[in-house]
Protein backbone atom coordinates (compact mmCIF):
# COMPACT_ATOMS: atom_id res chain seq x y z
CA UNK A 1 0.00 0.00 0.00
CA UNK A 2 1.52 3.48 -0.94
CA UNK A 3 2.12 5.84 1.84
CA UNK A 4 1.24 9.37 0.96
CA UNK A 5 2.45 11.99 3.04
CA UNK A 6 -0.01 15.61 3.02
CA UNK A 7 0.94 18.92 4.41
CA UNK A 8 -1.58 21.41 5.89
CA UNK A 9 -1.25 24.95 6.87
CA UNK A 10 -4.23 25.09 9.00
CA UNK A 11 -8.06 25.41 8.94
CA UNK A 12 -9.63 27.46 6.54
CA UNK A 13 -9.17 28.98 3.22
CA UNK A 14 -8.42 32.39 4.10
CA UNK A 15 -5.73 31.90 6.51
CA UNK A 16 -5.49 27.71 6.14
CA UNK A 17 -5.44 25.07 4.46
CA UNK A 18 -8.54 25.04 1.88
CA UNK A 19 -11.24 22.42 3.97
CA UNK A 20 -12.93 21.27 0.45
CA UNK A 21 -9.29 20.53 -0.84
CA UNK A 22 -8.52 18.81 1.80
CA UNK A 23 -10.72 16.40 2.56
CA UNK A 24 -11.10 15.93 -1.43
CA UNK A 25 -7.45 14.93 -1.46
CA UNK A 26 -7.79 12.81 1.71
CA UNK A 27 -11.08 10.71 0.05
CA UNK A 28 -9.00 10.50 -2.76
CA UNK A 29 -6.18 8.90 -1.96
CA UNK A 30 -8.15 6.69 0.22
CA UNK A 31 -10.33 5.65 -3.06
CA UNK A 32 -6.87 4.98 -4.56
CA UNK A 33 -5.88 1.82 -2.01
CA UNK A 34 -3.67 5.15 -0.35
CA UNK A 35 -2.71 5.38 3.40
CA UNK A 36 -1.79 8.70 4.16
CA UNK A 37 -0.45 10.61 7.11
CA UNK A 38 -1.02 14.60 7.52
CA UNK A 39 1.85 16.68 8.61
CA UNK A 40 2.24 20.72 9.32
CA UNK A 41 4.26 22.99 10.99
CA UNK A 42 4.43 24.09 14.74
CA UNK A 43 4.39 27.73 14.33
CA UNK A 44 2.22 30.64 15.09
CA UNK A 45 0.01 32.30 12.58
CA UNK A 46 -2.48 35.68 13.09
CA UNK A 47 -5.83 34.33 12.34
CA UNK A 48 -9.01 36.06 10.42
CA UNK A 49 -12.32 36.32 11.62
CA UNK A 50 -13.95 34.42 8.03
CA UNK A 51 -17.70 36.63 8.54
CA UNK A 52 -15.28 39.76 8.46
CA UNK A 53 -12.21 39.28 6.80
CA UNK A 54 -10.95 41.47 10.06
CA UNK A 55 -7.70 40.05 11.84
CA UNK A 56 -8.25 38.33 14.98
CA UNK A 57 -6.49 39.58 18.07
CA UNK A 58 -5.29 35.81 19.31
CA UNK A 59 -2.53 34.30 17.67
CA UNK A 60 -2.69 30.57 17.20
CA UNK A 61 -0.97 27.31 15.98
CA UNK A 62 -0.70 26.33 12.57
CA UNK A 63 -0.52 22.54 13.65
CA UNK A 64 -3.24 22.46 15.99
CA UNK A 65 -5.44 24.08 13.32
CA UNK A 66 -4.85 21.73 10.96
CA UNK A 67 -5.54 18.34 13.19
CA UNK A 68 -9.24 19.78 13.45
CA UNK A 69 -8.79 18.68 9.73
CA UNK A 70 -6.66 15.48 10.55
CA UNK A 71 -9.17 14.32 12.98
CA UNK A 72 -6.05 14.42 15.07
CA UNK A 73 -3.90 11.86 12.99
CA UNK A 74 -1.19 14.92 12.24
CA UNK A 75 2.67 15.46 12.87
CA UNK A 76 5.00 18.17 12.86
CA UNK A 77 6.08 18.51 9.68
CA UNK A 78 9.77 18.77 10.97
CA UNK A 79 9.19 15.08 11.69
CA UNK A 80 8.72 14.09 8.42
CA UNK A 81 10.99 11.18 6.99
CA UNK A 82 11.48 10.85 3.43
CA UNK A 83 12.46 7.04 3.36
CA UNK A 84 9.03 6.51 5.26
CA UNK A 85 6.91 7.52 2.43
CA UNK A 86 6.13 7.11 -1.02
CA UNK A 87 4.89 10.22 -2.15
CA UNK A 88 4.28 14.11 -0.74
CA UNK A 89 1.12 16.02 -1.84
CA UNK A 90 0.28 19.97 -0.56
CA UNK A 91 -2.80 21.11 0.41
CA UNK A 92 -4.05 24.79 -1.45
CA UNK A 93 -5.18 27.11 0.63
CA UNK A 94 -4.17 30.77 1.80
CA UNK A 95 -2.07 28.86 4.76
CA UNK A 96 0.42 27.67 1.89
CA UNK A 97 1.66 30.69 0.65
CA UNK A 98 1.08 32.85 4.06
CA UNK A 99 2.07 30.13 6.36
CA UNK A 100 4.20 27.70 4.38
CA UNK A 101 6.14 30.73 2.76
CA UNK A 102 5.73 34.32 1.91
CA UNK A 103 4.59 34.37 -0.88
CA UNK A 104 1.54 36.34 -0.07
CA UNK A 105 3.93 39.22 0.24
CA UNK A 106 6.85 38.45 -2.10
CA UNK A 107 5.69 36.52 -4.72
CA UNK A 108 8.92 35.18 -6.54
CA UNK A 109 11.16 36.56 -3.93
CA UNK A 110 9.43 34.83 -1.27
CA UNK A 111 11.08 32.39 1.61
CA UNK A 112 9.74 29.35 1.93
CA UNK A 113 9.96 27.47 5.42
CA UNK A 114 12.91 25.53 6.24
CA UNK A 115 10.56 22.54 6.78
CA UNK A 116 9.02 22.76 3.77
CA UNK A 117 11.73 23.08 1.57
CA UNK A 118 13.68 20.07 3.24
CA UNK A 119 10.80 17.76 2.04
CA UNK A 120 10.30 19.44 -0.91
CA UNK A 121 13.88 18.64 -1.82
CA UNK A 122 14.02 15.77 -0.27
CA UNK A 123 11.01 13.55 -2.09
CA UNK A 124 12.57 15.46 -5.41
CA UNK A 125 15.79 14.41 -4.83
CA UNK A 126 14.49 10.87 -4.13
CA UNK A 127 12.67 10.77 -7.41
CA UNK A 128 9.34 10.16 -5.25
CA UNK A 129 6.45 12.21 -6.65
CA UNK A 130 5.05 15.45 -5.28
CA UNK A 131 1.53 17.02 -5.85
CA UNK A 132 0.44 20.36 -5.19
CA UNK A 133 -3.24 22.09 -5.44
CA UNK A 134 -4.36 25.58 -5.42
CA UNK A 135 -1.69 27.86 -4.94
CA UNK A 136 0.51 25.26 -2.90
CA UNK A 137 2.08 24.93 -6.51
CA UNK A 138 3.96 27.70 -6.25
CA UNK A 139 6.13 26.46 -3.40
CA UNK A 140 7.00 23.46 -5.88
CA UNK A 141 8.00 26.46 -8.67
CA UNK A 142 9.90 28.52 -5.74
CA UNK A 143 11.97 25.37 -4.92
CA UNK A 144 12.05 23.42 -7.94
CA UNK A 145 12.72 26.47 -10.43
CA UNK A 146 15.77 26.04 -11.37
CA UNK A 147 15.05 22.03 -12.36
CA UNK A 148 12.52 23.83 -15.03
CA UNK A 149 9.18 21.92 -13.15
CA UNK A 150 5.95 22.38 -14.93
CA UNK A 151 2.90 23.25 -12.66
CA UNK A 152 -0.13 25.41 -13.29
CA UNK A 153 -2.09 27.83 -10.48
CA UNK A 154 -4.73 27.59 -13.46
CA UNK A 155 -5.10 31.04 -15.42
CA UNK A 156 -4.33 34.05 -13.59
CA UNK A 157 -1.88 36.49 -14.86
CA UNK A 158 -0.52 37.92 -11.88
CA UNK A 159 -0.09 34.61 -10.60
CA UNK A 160 1.69 33.02 -13.85
CA UNK A 161 4.01 35.91 -13.81
CA UNK A 162 5.23 35.47 -10.76
CA UNK A 163 5.67 31.63 -11.27
CA UNK A 164 7.92 32.61 -14.27
CA UNK A 165 10.20 34.38 -12.48
CA UNK A 166 11.50 31.46 -10.39
CA UNK A 167 12.46 29.58 -13.43
CA UNK A 168 9.30 27.10 -13.38
CA UNK A 169 6.99 26.48 -16.52
CA UNK A 170 3.21 27.08 -16.48
CA UNK A 171 0.70 25.46 -18.21
CA UNK A 172 -2.66 26.71 -18.39
CA UNK A 173 -5.71 24.17 -16.67
CA UNK A 174 -9.15 24.07 -16.15
CA UNK A 175 -10.27 23.71 -12.30
CA UNK A 176 -11.34 19.96 -13.06
CA UNK A 177 -8.21 18.91 -14.62
CA UNK A 178 -4.14 18.33 -13.33
CA UNK A 179 -1.24 18.41 -14.93
CA UNK A 180 1.95 15.89 -14.68
CA UNK A 181 5.50 17.03 -15.51
CA UNK A 182 6.57 13.69 -15.56
CA UNK A 183 10.10 15.14 -15.56
CA UNK A 184 10.58 15.67 -12.28
CA UNK A 185 7.27 14.04 -10.94
CA UNK A 186 5.25 16.61 -10.08
CA UNK A 187 1.68 16.59 -10.28
CA UNK A 188 -0.94 20.12 -9.93
CA UNK A 189 -4.31 21.21 -10.21
CA UNK A 190 -5.81 24.57 -9.63
CA UNK A 191 -8.81 23.97 -7.40
CA UNK A 192 -9.91 27.46 -5.98
CA UNK A 193 -7.52 29.38 -7.82
CA UNK A 194 -10.76 29.10 -10.13
CA UNK A 195 -12.88 31.47 -7.34
CA UNK A 196 -16.30 30.64 -8.58
CA UNK A 197 -15.50 26.99 -9.35
CA UNK A 198 -18.01 24.72 -7.96
CA UNK A 199 -17.04 22.09 -5.40
CA UNK A 200 -17.70 18.92 -7.70
CA UNK A 201 -15.34 20.82 -9.71
CA UNK A 202 -12.53 20.96 -7.71
CA UNK A 203 -13.03 17.28 -6.38
CA UNK A 204 -12.57 16.11 -10.09
CA UNK A 205 -9.52 18.00 -10.37
CA UNK A 206 -7.96 16.67 -7.31
CA UNK A 207 -9.47 13.31 -7.70
CA UNK A 208 -7.50 12.93 -11.00
CA UNK A 209 -4.17 14.11 -9.48
CA UNK A 210 -4.46 12.24 -6.21
CA UNK A 211 -4.83 8.80 -8.40
CA UNK A 212 -1.59 10.17 -10.59
CA UNK A 213 0.43 10.53 -7.85
CA UNK A 214 -0.89 7.34 -6.36
CA UNK A 215 0.40 5.63 -9.75
CA UNK A 216 3.77 7.29 -10.30
CA UNK A 217 4.63 6.70 -6.47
Amino acid sequence: MKKIAVVLSGCGNKDGAEITEAVSLLVSLSQNGAEYRCFAPDMEFKPLNFLTNEPLPEKRNVLVEAARIARSEIQDLKTLKVQDYDALAFVGGYGAAKNLCNWAEQGARCKVLPEVETAIRGFYDASKPIAGICIAPVLLAKILGSEKVTITIGNDPETIAEVLKTGAQHELCPVDDYVTDRETKVVTTPAYMYGKARPHEVFKGIAGLAKELVEMA
